[in-house]
């Protein structure tokens, strides 16, 4: 199935949001919650599946919505078509600051993988699947490298990264990252996450035990803030609870 070739615009800075503006009849998808507003004429529906195959039956739709909430994703997605003669808009928002990134999966050979958190929305006829790291072991212990999410297809897809977005082209590079600053990457990259050495670094060093190393030939997408060191830092500096505030 071919995905719909949808129109956008991303809007705003640090805390952006996009636009998406749909011809009559297409239609696009997005993580359920995600839509900020929607011009009349668009209508939505929440369903099991992405809606990339179009034979797919209850079974395998059975099958795909399981994996998504054994990884704590919503076993629904929500369509979002324009049902009117003229042209409509609905924008999606991230749910925390940061930025949005458009990629055209037919211009870098169809596929993206990506954190689990990271996808926003897109076109219909993309295919989005849960993916694990070939290496267990490691993956359970490795935090959010271990769970991925796969987009497959030729139209448009857009992800959501906390801070400022960097895009990197390796050509046989290998780049190691923290596994939270990592948003996705294209097809040609191989991703591993392997154990930090030293023992002294592992207790003092502050990066974490493990670090997700890239390499091959392909784009990677990295964020300068993942959601979960913000998440940290503000769970550190929380009054505790029961206690007085400061002032007080």
């Amino acid at each position: 199935m071919r995905s719909d070739e949808i129109d956008y615009k991303i809007i705003g800075h640090s805390m952006q949001l996009v636009e998406v503006t749909l011809d009559p009849g297409e239609t696009v998808v997005a993580e359920a919650g995600a839509m900020n507003y929607m011009e009349d004429g668009i209508a939505f529906e929440t369903k099991m599946g992405d809606g990339s195959d179009i034979n797919q039956g209850l079974m395998g739709k059975l099958f795909s919505a399981g994996k998504r909430m054994l990884t704590g994703e919503s076993a629904f997605m929500t369509h979002f078509s324009n049902q009117q003669h003229q042209r409509r808009t609905v924008a999606f928002a991230a749910p925390y600051p940061g930025s949005i990134i458009s990629v055209d999966l037919a211009a870098i050979g169809g596929g993206v993988t990506c954190q689990k958190d990271a996808f926003l929305c897109a076109a219909l006829g993309t295919k989005i699947d849960i993916t694990f790291n070939k290496r267990l072991g490691s993956g359970f212990f490795g935090g959010e490298g271990f769970i991925l999410e796969r987009l497959e297809g030729d139209g448009l897809a857009f992800l959501h990264a906390g801070g400022t977005v960097i895009e990197k082209e390796l050509n046989g590079e290998i780049l190691r990252v923290d596994t939270g600053c990592l948003v996705g990457f294209s097809d040609g990259i191989d991703y591993d996450i392997e154990l930090t050495k030293g023992l002294k670094s592992m207790i003092f060093g502050g990066e974490g035990l493990f670090i997700a190393t890239l390499s091959g030939h392909g784009k990677v997408w990295l964020q300068s803030l993942p959601f979960s060191r913000l998440a940290d830092r503000i769970i550190q500096h929380a009054p505790i609870h029961g206690g007085k505030n400061q002032g007080e």
